[in-house]
């Protein structure tokens, strides 16, 4: 009767361990490319073991010493010590090659173009990791941005604590930024170079994605103010951002915060047929200005200028 080898019918996916027909196991991506540092560096490893034990095997052989003459003990040592000095060279070799490789892993990825809705997840987050002079710059310089093309230059004088959107925003932005919700609220204040007249500045971050932004567009009246009162808000922006889920918006006053009939929407101060107090000390000027200064400094920080290239 003949006998079959029971492990010799069973397919190969399912060889038994031990019958010497079981499948390779997976190869990771580095490891399976011949070439890459990573087999160099194990084929180094694997020599230098072979050397080992047949130096090993030739020692452990008691035959063999009687046999052979001390002569001919220090000629076979000389290729042994060849050999593994240059399994050494080229481990040494494969580890360089393979750190090299990783360096340029990190470089590649450190100079890799993130995408659209990366850069606008990142955005959300930066009010709690950049500094606080990227985002409120000490000194905005207004080229030609105060009445008839006059130049201003707006000081920081005051930076408020992280501030949580209950207390940071009026119950009329609270009620409308319902769709989007509200992470934090981050305040300074500036003043002209006459201090004259005083701008208090925020920046709203929320979670939420760009449609809901969008939505809010427009919605927005005029914000609570650090610093100055409801009474004394002679001009405001607000200014829902498209690359970031983040609202910029600024209150100008009087820095002797008299009050002022109401507040306007800084384009509308801005006009020159507007002969207002407001109008005439520039307010809506300055609530425009020092919001384009911040909106500019938080562009940068949300899509930083590429870096230089050298031929």
């Amino acid at each position: 009767m003949t006998t079959t080898d029971p492990h010799s019918a069973l397919p190969a996916p399912w060889a038994v361990p031990g019958s010497g027909t079981e499948p390779a196991g997976p190869v990771t991506d580095r490891a399976a490319d011949a070439g890459t540092p990573a087999t160099a560096a194990a084929s180094a490893i694997s020599a230098i073991s072979a050397v080992s034990s047949a130096s090993a095997a030739s020692a452990a052989s008691p035959g063999s010493a009687a046999s052979t003459a001390s002569a001919g003990s220090a000629g076979s040592a000389l290729p042994v010590r060849t050999v593994a000095a240059a399994v050494c060279g080229a481990l040494g070799l494969g580890l360089l090659g393979w750190a090299g490789w990783l360096v340029w892993q990190d470089h590649r990825e450190a100079n890799r173009v993130p995408s659209a809705v990366e850069t606008y997840r990142r955005a959300g987050t930066l009010g709690n990791r950049a500094p606080v002079d990227t985002l409120f710059p000490p000194v905005l310089d207004g080229a030609g941005a105060g009445p008839g093309g006059a130049d201003r230059k707006w000081t920081r004088i005051a930076v408020s604590p992280r501030t949580d959107c209950a207390e940071g925003l009026s119950k009329e932005w609270q009620k409308e930024m319902e769709r989007t919700g509200c992470t934090q609220v981050l305040r300074a204040t500036y003043t002209d170079a006459t201090r004259s007249a005083m701008v208090s500045a925020g920046l709203v971050f929320t979670p939420a994605g760009p449609e809901a932004m969008d939505e809010l567009r427009g919605q927005l009246s005029a914000p609570a103010a650090l610093g100055i009162g409801g009474g004394q808000r002679a001009a405001y922006k607000v200014s829902v951002r498209s690359d970031a889920p983040v609202i910029v918006y600024t209150v100008s006053a009087f820095s002797d915060k008299r009050d002022v009939p109401q507040a306007r929407p800084a384009e509308d101060a801005m006009k020159p047929a507007d002969r207002s107090a407001v109008a005439l000390a520039g307010l809506g000027h300055a609530a425009e200005s020092v919001a384009d200064g911040l909106e500019a400094a938080l562009a940068a920080q949300v899509a930083p200028a590429a870096p230089e290239t050298r031929s």
